[in-house]
């Protein structure tokens, strides 16, 4: 069962010149113009954020309760990969992270404990929540700051204000604020408008590689950026 009725999260349409992976699909013309070099007029607002890559993953509070979500909206306990089995518990030890969550919403990051394309020296927790959502309305970005990052930490923010073209872009990404230790996979740019979310837009950098450190495609071990044995036991 899904217990909010719908996927957790969906997929972030592509700028031009961005690796496709399947089923992805491209922003408009006039959309990537927006992100990249002219904004409409004084009322739009770009944030750019360093993309991690890891799981998506959700929290939800229904009810008065917690549930953690993978990115279709089943119970992250329910899964049969241990990666979502382990942040449903890391989740359940660390309720206190999630205080800021009023019943009906839900944040939604990245699950970075287990390496999918990048691996990671993780400065921090292992959950980088990069949105706050009640049904499809998001807060914009300067709530989300507000209320989730002096709990859970944020994507680092690459740039904000006026449009930001790829190739300054991936010089801001030479170093990762998240402690990468392959290459950083791209960026996410965030519009809004008078102050509320419009639309996404991401760049995945052409040589990035996804899922190569997972099993099911590697045909190794997993790897991992965190587990409960090395941190809590």
């Amino acid at each position: 069962m899904k217990p909010l009725g719908r996927k957790a999260y969906g997929h972030i349409p592509h700028l031009p010149g961005s690796r496709l992976g399947p089923g992805d699909h491209r922003v408009h013309a006039g959309q990537a113009a927006i992100c990249e070099t002219k904004l409409r007029d004084k009322h739009d607002r770009i944030y750019v954020t360093e993309k991690v890559d890891g799981s998506c993953c959700a929290v939800a509070r229904v009810n008065g309760t917690l549930i953690p979500l993978g990115r279709a909206g089943y119970l992250a306990w329910t899964s049969k990969y241990e990666q979502h089995r382990l942040f449903a518990q890391w989740t359940a030890e660390h309720e206190a992270l999630f205080a800021f969550l009023r019943d009906g919403e839900r944040v939604v990051g990245e699950w970075l404990a287990q390496a999918h394309g990048t691996r990671y020296a993780l400065p921090h927790e292992p959950f980088v929540a990069f949105d706050l959502m009640a049904d499809d309305h998001r807060v914009n970005h300067e709530e989300l700051v507000a209320r989730v990052g002096s709990f859970l930490p944020l994507p680092r923010l690459l740039h904000s204000g006026s449009p930001l073209a790829v190739a300054e872009m991936l010089k801001l990404i030479a170093v990762s604020g998240h402690g990468a230790i392959d290459p950083v996979e791209g960026a996410v740019w965030r519009v809004e408008r008078k102050g509320r979310f419009d639309f996404l837009a991401k760049y995945v950098r052409h040589d990035k590689a996804d899922g190569k450190y997972l099993p099911e495609l590697s045909g190794q071990a997993p790897v991992w950026n965190w587990v409960p044995s090395r941190n809590q036991r």
